[in-house]
């Protein structure tokens, strides 16, 4: 067996084994391979012609649309992740093809194919997209065909994904290729197996074997896949990447004041072009790249090594460690550069709260509703798992875990791309920061949650969120009501298809609506739609929902009378949602208390979710 290609950089390394007309994977594991993207867009431009499947186009990933270098791109979802999804302007006539044809998939379907792919099989199972129109406009690749096992029914296949290369990032390799991972492995290594040529890689540091035998059991793709590797440190910033301190490498956290950065940009006068020339095409290397970081903000980035734990005293050390993590993101953020943009500005008050508390504002207000929705969904169905969309969603998720553990009721909160019954200490609220990953109870990939622990498990519960949501409780993500992309569907198509959910949805006319633009995710699973003023639950007949709870706003006193809640109530659904549904029956909601709101705030103390 011949031994990879090893390259002088990350360039070189495209330049010699990326061909134009590729079909190219990035690995999302979940870190990406970012240096090796970058790379692609300076070597071919707009002349490469590339298709490219993705689990999800994000942050450096906006490269692709903003160099022209994709005439296709295979993905997820299309949009900003941090802190919270929303539509990129990049994206908004993605339905016309521009800045590339893009095929729409959900989060496991995805990366189903790319099992079949990898484990040469002729077709995937799914168990997700059907009744949906992720499930449309795929001739030859998804079919619905009858089950032979149940008749009447059908069964979804999918074709198999096998790009020609896959581009990873792993934190260290041998001069054989092996390459080793630190979990959670978002994808893992499916798209290595399933690449027609093979894997092309970036490290943090090439090792000699020996080196690399002593930590084996962390290689997760074996040299014989690899054509080619490079040394590229910071390689998946300004993602972060968990090493295990695997051959003296340091680990580095998510650089959200980048994230801030490229969003901004994305949606100034210049619609990114002015970060792309600042940090892909003016550094014209990965080396200048990181040298325009700056010392100062890359030490910042670098996880700290945990201090050693006293005997007993376990939980004392992690919070320790936990607070050193969140000190050096703040350190980051106040390294970077003048162009990042700044957090965004809380909104304005409501005009009370809980004693003791700056009153709840109208997103905390949503959040605590949604939690106290979870939680007693939890309590009533014994549910043990909660796997949470990103953005209000899962602080309604989290909040709903702490709840229920101060009284003494143990839920396991999970992230799609492979932490299982984590807790999100430290004051980092973005969903997929690996920095969660020290404190969880294992980790794995995409398979093993989506699939054996949602999917596969009935006492799963899922945490949605919605553009637009009809009454049948069918979910838009993908598309606006002038055709204009939002973002896609992410994992939510997997986990409305297969489990019960809750959804947490802030009201408006807009959002509310009669019947969705776009069917993203299917709405049968659906048990409670919750708003910031009630919860909306299914009857035990019929159709639709009907509100169940209410709250008044704290603005307007409730009137006295028999009948007053309820009119009042319908009141604030006919002026705040599209829906026509009943009221009969309808409970007030408590106010915030003051215990939910700390706790809220405890979880999001730099308020980004206010």
């Amino acid at each position: 067996m011949s031994r990879p290609l090893i390259a002088a950089d990350v360039d070189e390394l495209v330049r010699a084994l990326v061909e134009p007309g590729d079909h190219v994977h990035l690995a999302g594991t979940p870190s990406r391979p970012n240096a090796l993207t970058y790379a692609l867009c300076r070597v071919f431009g707009a002349g490469g012609h590339l298709t490219v499947s993705t689990t999800a186009v994000h942050s450096s990933a906006h490269a692709l649309a903003l160099s022209g270098v994709a005439d296709k791109v295979i993905a997820g979802f299309a949009g900003d992740t941090y802190p919270s999804p929303r539509p990129n302007p990049l994206y908004a006539e993605l339905h016309e093809g521009r800045p590339f044809t893009f095929e729409a998939w959900s989060l496991l379907s995805y990366v189903q194919r790319l099992i079949a792919g990898a484990q040469g099989a002729p077709y995937a199972v799914t168990g997700s997209l059907a009744g949906t129109d992720l499930a449309e406009g795929k001739p030859g690749v998804l079919h619905r065909v009858p089950d032979p096992g149940r008749p009447g029914e059908e069964v979804t296949l999918l074709a198999p994904l096998r790009p020609d290369v896959t581009l990873v990032h792993g934190v260290a390799a041998d001069e054989d290729g092996n390459i080793a991972l630190v979990p959670p492995l978002g994808e893992g290594a499916w798209a290595a197996y399933a690449a027609r040529r093979g894997v092309v890689a970036s490290v943090e540091k090439i090792v000699g074997r020996e080196e690399l035998r002593r930590m084996n059991d962390r290689v997760v793709i074996p040299g014989q896949r690899v054509l080619g590797l490079t040394e590229a440190p910071l390689g998946a910033h300004p993602q972060a990447l968990r090493t295990g301190r695997l051959a003296g490498v340091d680990g580095y956290l998510d650089d959200y004041a980048f994230l801030d950065e490229i969003v901004a940009s994305c949606h100034g006068e210049e619609r990114g072009q002015d970060w792309y020339r600042t940090w892909v095409t003016g550094p014209g290397s990965h080396a200048e790249y990181v040298r325009r970081l700056g010392a100062g903000r890359r030490a910042a980035l670098r996880v700290p090594e945990p201090a050693p734990a006293a005997a007993g005293d376990d939980y004392a050390a992690e919070t320790a460690a936990w607070a050193e993590v969140h000190r050096c993101e703040r350190a980051a953020v106040a390294q970077a550069a003048p162009a990042a943009a700044a957090p965004p500005v809380a909104p304005a008050a409501e005009p009370a709260g809980p004693a003791g508390c700056a009153p709840a504002t109208r997103q905390e207000r949503l959040i605590v509703l949604g939690a106290r929705a979870v939680a007693e969904q939890v309590r009533a169905h014994g549910y043990d798992t909660l796997l949470a969309g990103i953005g209000t969603s899962h602080m309604a998720a989290w909040l709903a875990a702490d709840l229920l553990r101060s009284g003494g009721h143990e839920v396991k909160v999970v992230a799609e791309l492979g932490m299982y019954g984590f807790r999100p200490e430290g004051g980092d609220t973005f969903l997929f920061s690996l920095a969660h990953a020290q404190g969880s109870e294992m980790l794995a990939g995409i398979p093993e949650i989506l699939g054996g622990m949602v999917a596969a498990n009935p006492r799963a519960l899922g945490v949605l969120a919605a553009a637009e949501i009809d009454e049948s409780g069918t979910i838009n993500t993908s598309r606006g009501a002038d055709g204009r992309w939002l973002t896609g569907s992410g994992g939510a198509n997997d986990i409305a298809s297969s489990t019960d959910c809750v959804v947490i949805a802030p009201s408006s006319r807009r959002r509310y609506v009669t019947e969705v633009g776009y069917r993203t995710s299917p709405g049968h699973r659906i048990r409670a739609v919750v708003s910031d003023f009630g919860r909306f639950e299914r009857p035990e007949s019929g159709p639709g929902f009907r509100l169940a709870t209410w709250l008044p706003d704290p603005a307007t006193p409730l009137a006295d009378g028999p009948g007053e809640l309820a009119r009042q109530a319908a009141h604030t659904v006919a002026t705040r949602t599209s829906w026509s549904a009943a009221v009969d029956g309808v409970t007030a909601e408590k106010p915030v208390t003051e215990e939910e709101l700390t706790a809220l705030r405890a979880l999001d103390p730099d308020g980004r979710f206010r």
